[in-house]
């Protein structure tokens, strides 16, 4: 699990697009001050909120709560372990076939 949390994660963000938070709050539609809260963890935003962030900035809403290092929601780690296993098996067949030539 990751150990990035709402608020920090909207204030990335937003901060890696160059935005100001007047310029973030007037397009998700909150005034700047709700913006701060959100930001700094004071409050919580409902679910039309996140869902509007994830809209906004192109992410996953796992990737916006923390639960997930990857924007796009991808596990590349989990692509990675099934490429080392196709590759384990090709390994493992070729060899097999290799001894089964010795015998």
């Amino acid at each position: 699990m990751n150990e990035r949390n709402f608020s920090q994660t909207l204030s990335e963000l937003r901060h890696s697009a160059g935005l100001s938070q007047r310029k973030a709050a007037a397009d998700l539609n909150i005034s700047q001050a709700l913006l701060s809260h959100y930001e700094n963890g004071a409050r919580e935003p409902g679910l039309g909120f996140v869902c509007r962030v994830c809209d906004y900035y192109n992410v996953t809403a796992d990737y916006l709560l923390g639960r997930s290092a990857n924007p796009d929601g991808f596990d590349r780690t989990a692509d990675v372990a099934r490429a080392f296993i196709s590759e384990l098996r090709v390994l493992a067949n070729k060899a097999e076939s290799a001894l089964e030539e010795l015998v």
